[in-house]
C-alpha cells in the first residue's frame, strides 16, 4: 500500500515556542553526543556513585509492604501535593530555618510539590507575567530559568552582583530608573539563586537578604513584587558561615517564595521538589499546575515521605556533602595547578553547590562561537557552559570571558584532567589572541 501523502502545508508553532526556542543545553548534549571522549566540566548532573540506592530500596520496600499506603502512593494524588509529605516537609523547613515548626509562621497548605523546583518557577511564571513583563536577576543567574522566562515573553533585566549576591544599590537604582520611566508597574518578580549560586558559586549575604525584602515591599506600589529564592543547593554546604534564607525576612510570608528541590540532596530521578508560597499565590498556582498534570507523581511524593520517617534523609545529605567538599577542593586544587600561572584568570572559591565560576582575560571568547569553546570541544576534549548564556539582556552587552565549572559528576582524577586540558585549550587561545594583535 502507497504510503499516505503529506500535507505541504507550513507547520505554525506558537509565539511562545519562539521566544523560548534554542536554549543552550540543547546545544550543550548536542556537543557533548558530537564529541567524543569529551571530559565534561559542563553538566550539572549529580554524582552518580552517591545516589541513593539502598535508602530508596528500604523506603520503597517500606512502602509497599504497607498495603493502605502502597494504594494510597499508587493512587492519583491531588494537584497540591501530598499532605503526608508536607506535613514532613514542615519539619524539614523548620530544621533549616532553625526553629519550631510552630514558629514558622505558616502551615501546610502553604506548601504546594511540584516536579523538581524546575516546575515550581515555570508556575510562578505563568501565573504573574504577561509578555513583556519584567523580572530583575542577579548576574549572572540560572541559565535554564533565564530560558523559561524567554518563552513566557518577559524581559528579564541584569542586576549586578559580586561575592556577597546581587547588589541591593543596583536593584534600587534600576527600580527607580523604572519608575521614571512609567515601566514600575511591568514590574513583577525578583529572582534570587540564595545559596552557592549556579553559576557563580556566590551567596546571598544575611544583610542584603534583609535589605531585599524591604526592597520588595518598598516598591510594591501599583502592584506586589515578589522575590522568587531559589535554594536548590541549601543543603550542600561544605564550610563558610551558615546564612539565612532571604524567606526568613519576610515576617508576614507575603512577598517572598520559596523554591526547595530534593534533587540535588537526595535524587533528581524522583523529581520532588517544594514551593513555600504566599496565601494568594496558592490557588492561581495549583489552578494552573491541575491544567498541566493533575499533580506531580504520587508514589515518589510517599517514597520521599517514607524516606524522612524511616530517618534515611539525612546521613545521606551529610555523605553528599563530604562527597562534593572533596570534588569541590579537587577543582579548587586543580585549578591552582593549572591556572595559576595563566594571568588574568581569577576563579571563586564557593563554600557550597557544585560550580567554580572563572573569569579569563577580556580578550578570550568562551561563548559557543569563540575560539576557546571550538578549541576546548574538538581539540582538548573538554566543555564548559559558557558564562554569556547566564547573563540576562541584550546579548551583546553580555560579557563573554567568563565559564561555569561543574565538578559534580567527575572523579577526582577527571576533574584534574578536564581542567589540565581546559587551561591547555586557554593557553593555545591566549597565544593565538597575542600572535594576531603583534
Amino acid at each position: 500500500m502507497p504510503p499516505a501523502p503529506t500535507s505541504s502545508a507550513p507547520v505554525r508553532l506558537s509565539q511562545r515556542w519562539q521566544w523560548g526556542s534554542k536554549q543552550p543545553i540543547s546545544f550543550l548534549i548536542e556537543q557533548a553526543v558530537q564529541n567524543v571522549g569529551v571530559i565534561s566540566l559542563a553538566a550539572g548532573l549529580v554524582d552518580q556513585q552517591s545516589l541513593p540506592v539502598s535508602e530508596t530500596r528500604s523506603a520503597a520496600a517500606a512502602l509497599l509492604a504497607d498495603e493502605t499506603l502502597a494504594r494510597a502512593a499508587l493512587q492519583y494524588g491531588t494537584t497540591q501535593g501530598s499532605e503526608r509529605l508536607r506535613k514532613h516537609l514542615l519539619l524539614h523547613l523548620s530544621q533549616l530555618e532553625g526553629c519550631p515548626v510552630d514558629r514558622l509562621g505558616i502551615d501546610a497548605e502553604q506548601l504546594v510539590l511540584t516536579t523538581g523546583s524546575q516546575q515550581l518557577l515555570s508556575l510562578v511564571g505563568e501565573v504573574l507575567l504577561d509578555p513583556g513583563d519584567i523580572v530583575l536577576a542577579a548576574a549572572p543567574t540560572y541559565f535554564a530559568f533565564l530560558g523559561t522566562l524567554n518563552g513566557l515573553g518577559a524581559r528579564t533585566i541584569p542586576i549586578a552582583a559580586d561575592d556577597d549576591g546581587m547588589q541591593p544599590a543596583a536593584l534600587e537604582a534600576e527600580l527607580t530608573r523604572l519608575d521614571r520611566a512609567g515601566e514600575l508597574s511591568r514590574v513583577k518578580l525578583i529572582y534570587v539563586v540564595s545559596y552557592y549560586e549556579n553559576p557563580s558559586g556566590v551567596s546571598l549575604s544575611a544583610d542584603r537578604c534583609r535589605v531585599l525584602v524591604e526592597l520588595a515591599r518598598h516598591w510594591s506600589k501599583k502592584q506586589r513584587i515578589f522575590i522568587l529564592e531559589d535554594t536548590a543547593y541549601r543543603e550542600l554546604r561544605y564550610d563558610g558561615p551558615e546564612l539565612p534564607s532571604v524567606w526568613s525576612f519576610d515576617a508576614a510570608r507575603s512577598s517572598v517564595i520559596l523554591a526547595q528541590t530534593f534533587s540535588k540532596s537526595f535524587s533528581p530521578g524522583l523529581r520532588v521538589g517544594f514551593g513555600v508560597v504566599p496565601n494568594e499565590l496558592i490557588a492561581p498556582i495549583c489552578d494552573r499546575k491541575g491544567n498541566e498534570d493533575f499533580g506531580s507523581a504520587n508514589l515518589n511524593q510517599h517514597l520521599l515521605a517514607t524516606v524522612f520517617e524511616h530517618g534515611l534523609y539525612k546521613g545521606h545529605t551529610e555523605l553528599l556533602r563530604q562527597t562534593y567538599r572533596g570534588k569541590r577542593d579537587a577543582m579548587l586544587a586543580a585549578a591552582d595547578r593549572y591556572f595559576s600561572e595563566i594571568a588574568g584568570v581569577t576563579w571563586v572559591h564557593p563554600h557550597g553547590g557544585l560550580y567554580v565560576w572563572m573569569s579569563l582575560p577580556p580578550a578570550i571568547d568562551t561563548s559557543f562561537d569563540g575560539p576557546l569553546f571550538r578549541q576546548a570541544t574538538q581539540v582538548e576534549k573538554v566543555m564548559y557552559v559558557p558564562g554569556d548564556v547566564c547573563y540576562a539582556g541584550p546579548v551583546e552587552g553580555r560579557p563573554r570571558h567568563q565559564m561555569r565549572l561543574s565538578f559534580g559528576t567527575q572523579t577526582g582524577a577527571g576533574i584534574d584532567e578536564g581542567m589540565r586540558r581546559l587551561a591547555q585549550g586557554v593557553r593555545a587561545v591566549s597565544g593565538a589572541e597575542k600572535t594576531r594583535f603583534t
